[in-house]
């Protein structure tokens, strides 16, 4: 049985002959938190209070995690989210003796060319935050991409799989965002299992950085890095002749991996592999995958590398090199999506930081008039708005006190 993380952070502390006081001192954090965690009064910490204990006490992060890892990645701003019911039902179907769905769709399903453009509908409301649009299309084309690929036979099957491996990825991805875990993970085990059925690599690889991604979500951060460096050394690319959407999808694998060692407290490793994958950009270049890959490693480039480095000395703690970092990622790009918009946050964290409340709340405020949807579901805009209110010294201006509202952070 997994002991509770408060005993095990009191071990490695006595381990290291430090009293609270010293260890609050080293890392950052109150002896009070450090305190009512060895006392288990608190049952569960957030993930970056772990990271700065594990720095403080030279260990991975994943060393402290206990069995409060779902916990810690939890934690939803409290608004009223929208309803679930009708993509669980699509994503996890009941079935009964046989193996009858039941709900399964009636009558010949829609043609290919009709689902791909659905889909790709889907994937845009979904890159511009309109999380409501995505989540009530989803369930119908969830249903009968399924049926179109059970019906398909001979050369129209690899198709036909990938295109529900396709759909069941983009699903998984919106209930990361949403914070459905469970029904994520069953979608993108579901996806990858089309994808490999069809024989396409670059689309199984994008999944399994679809199931990095949840991973890491659930605190599961030596899982999350494992998984993704054994899948990029499995589908590792020769550079010299490797098409776009190969270099892509390994890039993309090798941040995944460069995200989860970052936060495991083992920099020199993340490192490493975000110079991989700057590599892997520089060979793409300016050519754009393949149309029929475009979905699923589109926005791999230059910049999106740049922003992992960013992130990681956001997880370091380093707000100083953050901004320094931040000034050569380009422009806000079209569409925008959720990557470039959890670089701004690591932006507004390293102004909060230096407390420059000013220009973190600028930065804030700009989220919330392009992807409102988006930022309520963060955790970490969340943890900055609390952050800059509990810094400033004069009260809360109107702006602040509905950015407060929009994440759920009450004052």
């Amino acid at each position: 049985m997994t002991r509770p993380t408060g005993q095990i952070l009191a071990d490695y502390r006595v381990r290291a002959s430090l009293t609270q006081e010293q260890l609050a001192e080293r890392s950052g954090i109150s002896v009070e938190t450090i305190r009512k965690l060895e006392q288990g009064v608190r049952k569960s910490a957030r993930m970056d209070t772990l990271h700065a204990l594990a720095r403080a006490l030279n260990l991975p992060t994943s060393a402290l995690i206990g069995d409060q890892a779902e916990a810690a990645a939890r934690a939803e701003p409290d608004h009223r989210p929208l309803s679930l019911a009708e993509i669980r039902r699509a994503v996890a179907p009941i079935r009964g003796l046989g193996g009858t769905t039941l709900a399964a769709p009636t009558g010949e399903p829609p043609a290919p060319e009709v689902l791909r453009a659905r889909l790709t509908g889907v994937d845009r409301a979904y890159q511009a935050n309109d999380y409501a649009t995505a989540l009530s299309a989803l369930p119908s084309l969830l249903l009968d991409v399924r049926a179109a690929a059970g019906l398909a036979v001979d050369d129209a099957r690899p198709a036909a799989l990938v295109l529900q491996a396709r759909t069941l990825h983009l699903t998984g991805n919106l209930l990361i965002q949403l914070r459905a875990g469970d029904l994520a993970q069953i979608a993108l085990s579901d996806a990858l299992h089309a994808a490999e059925a069809a024989g396409d690599q670059v689309v199984a690889s994008t999944v399994v950085q679809g199931m990095v991604w949840l991973l890491m979500r659930q605190g599961r951060l030596a899982e999350a890095a494992e998984l993704a460096v054994t899948t990029a050394d499995h589908v590792e690319p020769r550079f010299s002749r490797a098409a776009p959407a190969e270099l892509a999808a390994w890039g993309w694998l090798a941040m995944g991996a460069a995200a989860a060692y970052a936060r495991d407290n083992r920099p020199d490793a993340a490192a490493e592999l975000v110079d991989a994958a700057a590599a892997a950009a520089v060979r793409i270049g300016e050519r754009a995958p393949e149309p029929g890959h475009l979905m699923m490693v589109g926005g791999f480039d230059a910049g999106r590398v740049q922003m992992q480095r960013v992130e990681n000395a956001a997880v370091a703690g380093d707000p100083g090199r953050v901004l320094a970092l931040s000034e050569a990622v380009p422009p806000r790009p079209t569409p925008v999506g959720s990557s470039w918009q959890r670089h701004r946050l690591d932006v507004a964290w390293a102004h909060a930081e230096r407390r420059q409340y000013a220009d973190a709340t600028g930065v804030l405020l700009q989220l919330q008039e392009r992807a409102p949807a988006w930022l309520r579901h963060q955790r970490y805009a969340r943890d900055i708005v609390r952050q800059i209110a509990d810094g400033r010294r004069r009260a809360m201006s109107t702006e602040l006190a509905e950015l407060a509202a929009l994440v759920g952070c009450t004052p």
